[in-house]
């Protein structure tokens, strides 16, 4: 029987690239594993793999009665419904340790570093396995896109020597230009609707007794959503209906200017503005720096709930 291998909902280039990277290293020491994904892509994803040559991993939602390696996150909320009646062989993950528990051991590799591609390549050195020259250069996209091209508080001296590392394999020499490219593609945002723009990066999290949604839309000028926020806070009032969310966040990261416009649709807006030490007004705020919503937002609000 094969074992799956998948990231979070909504997945970001971070869970299907390492999905894919994860299923080639596992297959070549000699289990059988099929790389998955529980929702559809972004168009920086498709940017990756189609210049990289990747196949997109199935669609797969109901893991029930399965083996499975889980990467990019540990949180019950963002893992398929049925998660608790599959058997959890394996998480690979550089996020806060989330709420999932298994009831046999299981490999671990859980790092604080920038992306979840930078601990699968130090799987591969780990077990001295070749990667291929695509899936380098697709594993090098992930770690350049998690990381803001080096700019997020999150980033590592590992993730910038990994990066190094796999340019060399992938045969690219001006990787930050590789990242640009990649970005400006990730700020295309004209023609999508906006529960496609709310939900394009979008995590929710357990946080005592009631769940939040925090999106996340990282541009290279944040003016592209000008004349897009009225629609942008009339989905997410949707979405905090739809998820049961007693808050729903979204940042608009601008990652030249380096820092986030937070729109809030709140039950209590009083915690975000104190979790923050700001001031909503029109219940949105600037937050000058913050580009990573794991180690600049969810840290400051968990406490909050």
């Amino acid at each position: 029987m094969s074992t799956y291998v998948f990231g979070h909902t909504n997945p970001d280039s971070d869970s299907i690239v390492g999905a894919i990277a994860l299923s080639y290293l596992k297959n070549k020491l000699g289990e059988d594993t099929i790389p998955t994904r529980q929702g559809k892509i972004s168009p920086e994803t498709e940017f990756i793999l189609n210049k990289f040559n990747g196949t997109l991993p199935e669609l797969k939602t109901s893991y029930a009665g399965e083996d499975v390696y889980i990467l990019d996150f540990s949180d019950k909320a963002q893992a398929p419904e049925d998660i608790s009646e599959a058997t959890i062989v394996g998480i690979i993950d550089h996020h806060k340790l989330g709420d999932l528990t298994t009831n046999t051991p299981l490999e671990c590799w859980i790092r604080p570093v920038g992306c979840s591609n930078t601990i699968i390549k130090e799987m591969f050195d780990y077990h001295e396995v070749e990667i291929p020259k695509d899936i380098a250069g697709m594993m090098l996209c992930a770690i350049l896109s998690d990381t803001v091209i080096f700019k997020s508080p999150t980033c590592t001296k590992m993730d910038t020597k990994i990066c190094k590392q796999l340019a060399e394999t992938a045969g690219i020499e001006d990787y930050k230009a590789l990242g640009m490219e990649m970005f400006i593609v990730k700020s295309e945002v004209q023609g999508a609707s906006p529960r496609d723009l709310t939900t394009r990066d979008y995590k929710k999290f357990d946080m005592g007794s009631v769940k939040v949604g925090v999106g996340q839309l990282e541009v290279v000028d944040l003016s592209v959503f000008d004349n897009m926020k009225e629609d942008l806070f009339a989905d997410l009032k949707e979405l905090k209906k739809d998820d049961n969310l007693h808050t729903c966040m979204l940042l608009l990261t601008d990652i030249m200017t380096e820092g986030s416009q937070v729109l809030v649709v709140s039950d209590d807006a009083s915690k975000i503005e104190k979790a923050f030490d700001i001031k909503l007004e029109n219940d949105q705020v600037w937050l000058p720096g913050v580009l990573s919503r794991k180690k600049q937002i969810i840290p400051f609000l968990q406490p909050q709930f």
